[in-house]
């Protein structure tokens, strides 16, 4: 057993995690039958969720993957960088936007705008985690794993300053980590 740094509290295990991905794979998949959707995931924090909800999918479907910057350490910079655009021709498309976390929404809501702008069929929003006490959107999360309290989460590809994305589970940070 890997020994877990002492200032990570478990928030969801690994099988928690395994079980929600692939309840929201078959939910999709249900829903996008013969719609050959395109995933279209948030680099870098969602790309473990990415590869899992793909592979928990019984329907066609293409992937591309964009890159935005918006936190320093473990705040948010309350601006958007776009690092790496989608390759994909995305008009008439459905597409599935795949976050990892959306927190108070500023990035989803940017990447979600800037998605319609190329004429898409439609555009749904996964994210393997959701913070509604500190969202503030106007559209709704059409497939959302877990809704958690406002707290600083690493694990299963989230990550502070690069660090921690490879724990198998989702955890907590409980004290500073800058200090």
């Amino acid at each position: 057993m890997k020994k877990i740094d002492d200032n990570l509290i478990s928030l969801y295990s690994s099988s928690d995690i395994k079980n929600r991905v692939e309840e929201l794979g078959s939910e999709i998949s249900e829903e996008y039958e013969k719609k050959e959707p395109i995933f279209i995931g948030v680099l870098n924090g969602s790309f473990i969720f990415m590869a899992d909800l793909m592979r928990s999918l019984s329907i066609d479907c293409e992937m591309d993957f964009i890159k935005v910057r918006s936190y320093s350490g473990k705040k948010s910079s309350g601006t958007i960088q776009l690092l790496k655009d989608i390759s994909a021709d995305v008009k008439d498309r459905n597409i599935i936007l795949v976050e990892d976390i959306i927190d108070t929404g500023l990035t989803i809501k940017f990447l979600r705008e800037r998605l319609f702008g190329s004429s898409p069929k439609s555009i749904a929003i996964a994210t393997l985690l959701y913070k509604p006490s500190v969202a503030k959107i106007d559209f709704k999360i059409d497939y959302i794993g877990f809704e958690i309290p406002q707290e600083f989460v690493v694990g299963y590809g989230l990550d502070y300053e690069q660090k921690m994305r490879h724990l198998n589970g989702l955890y907590m940070i409980k004290n500073d980590l800058s200090e």
